[in-house]
């Protein structure tokens, strides 16, 4: 009956079955304190198309209960990435700041049925008091103030009577519990700061653990989906529930997060490299947000085919990135123009082509995808070729232009060597070839070499700027116990300024995807690049470049 189902839609299954529900609401609740990530897009995949799945719903709500670190930028940009993946939720759109009226009624019920109390500890009190997970914690002296006294200090500290940190709400549960989350954990504190829906009408704030399952149960949610760090939460969210009496509450389900190796998955560590200034912004190109992943040039496509494909498991594990950049390189093998782009050029003489003379080379777009059309490129006496592409003394299996051995110039002709140029420093300046005229591409030439080079004719070329890069993290990283500051890859990009495209790039737009033939999969960079030139991103490489 279940075959083919994740554990998540088995459960849901059963839940329609029994009569639980009768209906499926699920919802994407992010904290507006950062910027998305990729590790968010599998939350935002599974519950979106839970409640496709099902004929349900799925809410968008800001959890937005710690106005210090939230912001409008934020929230701007997780509706555009959400938006940007593909998903839709309508009229949907909620706040935890909407029910601030009654989670904090909520917290008076808890009150005056004796199970929340306001405590006077200071927050290293409050930790030192909670004891160990071998250790019971230790009740604290406020634990049995009156309940008629914990509503007026409540009411207290609404009203602003308090300084920030001197009192706080707590529920009343167990202090002995081997589960720490309720061992009275907090439910409201004293924060005087600007929210940024509500201004400076509060200076309470409900705990995330408090407003959470009240805010799901409020909007009808009947299937609570979070990561399995909320697994030990679970206790708390249930109890919350069932204190305040409320009918059929919303089943909280876990499931294990997206970890990918070199790849920074905390928020945290990620606000640390745009504060820190290592990136240059939380769209930076580098970066695992989902703002930074469309920058660098990554479809939204690729990511749901990802999350589709890694499943929904209820044990952690860690994701090759590898694995990410194949779906990544699949789906833009499909209609990515191909072009000819020359990333550390060198100049090519053909010394018996005539210095006047140029011709129009006519080739395809796409290999497999003739609808794809063509385009015409100039050919003439000097083009640029990378400078790898030459070497006077090669390597065992060296395949490219050497003193004896002859290439092609893709869709051009074949060429052999002369000579070489050089400057002072030994540097080369300049290769000297000659060419074959009947060994054009497309003439039925039955001429054989062992390389074929890409090329860009000099008058026409257009300058560019690349970027490449590698993983923000060491190899050898270790989240666990390692120091992000440690761990941070400074070479993670590499700009290369003075780069020659053809002249069909001239054009390029955001929108599009182009490879670059022999490199990689690359976009145009809305947001960078210098002295007029174009820079692009490179998306991905033609290979996995990061397997061991």
């Amino acid at each position: 009956m279940n075959e083919g189902k994740n554990f998540i839609e088995t459960i849901i299954d059963n839940h329609l079955a029994d009569g639980r529900f009768s209906a499926v609401i699920t919802r994407f609740p992010p904290e507006p304190n950062g910027y998305l990530h990729i590790g968010h897009a599998k939350s935002i995949c599974l519950n979106f198309r839970l409640a496709e799945k099902y004929g349900g719903r799925c809410n968008l709500r800001f959890d937005d209960t710690n106005p210090c670190k939230e912001d409008q930028e934020f929230v701007d940009a997780i509706m555009a990435d959400v938006r940007w993946l593909g998903f839709d939720w309508q009229e949907r759109l909620y706040y935890a700041s909407d029910y601030f009226d009654q989670i904090y009624q909520c917290a008076e019920r808890l009150i005056e049925k004796g199970l929340a109390y306001v405590c006077d500890l200071s927050a290293e009190e409050i930790r030192r008091y909670r004891g160990t997970l071998t250790e019971p914690g230790k009740d604290s002296p406020y634990r049995n103030r009156a309940i008629e006294e914990n509503l007026r200090l409540f009411r207290q500290m609404r009203d602003g009577a308090f300084a920030d940190g001197s009192r706080v709400l707590r529920a009343r549960i167990d202090m002995a519990s081997p589960n720490l989350n309720l061992r009275d954990p907090v439910l409201y504190r004293i924060v005087r700061a600007t929210h940024h829906r509500t201004g400076d009408r509060w200076c309470i704030y409900p705990m995330y653990d408090y407003a959470h399952p009240i805010s799901d149960a409020i909007e009808g949610i009947t299937h609570s989906v979070c990561t399995l760090e909320f697994e030990d939460h679970r206790p708390l969210y249930e109890w919350i529930l069932q204190s305040l009496e409320w009918p059929n509450p919303p089943q909280q389900i876990e499931f294990a997060r997206l970890n990918l190796t070199r790849t920074i998955m905390s928020k945290r560590y990620l606000r640390y490299l745009v504060e820190e200034r290592i990136v240059d912004g939380w769209d930076d190109p580098r970066m695992p947000t989902l703002s930074g992943i469309r920058r660098r040039g990554v479809r939204p496509a690729a990511i749901r085919a990802f999350c589709e494909e890694i499943g929904v498991a209820k044990a952690n594990s860690v994701v090759d990135i590898g694995q990410f950049e194949h779906f990544v390189r699949e789906d833009l093998s499909q209609d990515s123009q191909r072009v000819m782009v020359v990333l550390d050029p060198v100049r090519l003489i053909i010394d018996n082509w005539p210095e006047d003379k140029f011709e129009e080379l006519v080739v395809e777009n796409h290999p497999q995808r003739p609808e794809m059309g063509s385009r015409k490129l100039l050919f003439g006496r000097e083009l640029f070729i990378e400078r790898g592409d030459f070497m006077s003394n090669p390597p065992p299996g060296y395949n490219r232009l050497t003193p004896n051995q002859e290439v092609r110039l893709r869709g051009a002709y074949i060429i052999s060597f002369k000579s070489a140029e050089y400057d002072g420093q030994g540097n080369i300046t300049a290769i000297r070839c000659n060419y074959d005229p009947a060994t054009k591409s497309g003439t039925g030439c039955k001429k054989k070499v062992r390389g074929v080079i890409h090329w860009v004719e000099v008058s026409s070329a257009v300058p560019v700027e690349v970027a490449e890069f590698s993983p923000l993290l060491d190899d050898n990283f270790d989240a666990r116990t390692d120091d992000i500051a440690a761990g941070i890859n400074r070479n993670s990009r590499t700009i290369y300024p003075d780069c020659r495209a053809e002249q069909s790039l001239a054009g390029a737009s955001v929108d599009k995807r182009y490879q670059f033939l022999r490199h990689g999969y690359y976009c145009l960079d809305s947001q960078a690049g210098a002295q007029g030139r174009l820079r692009f991103n490179c998306v991905v490489g033609l290979k996995d470049s990061w397997s061991r």
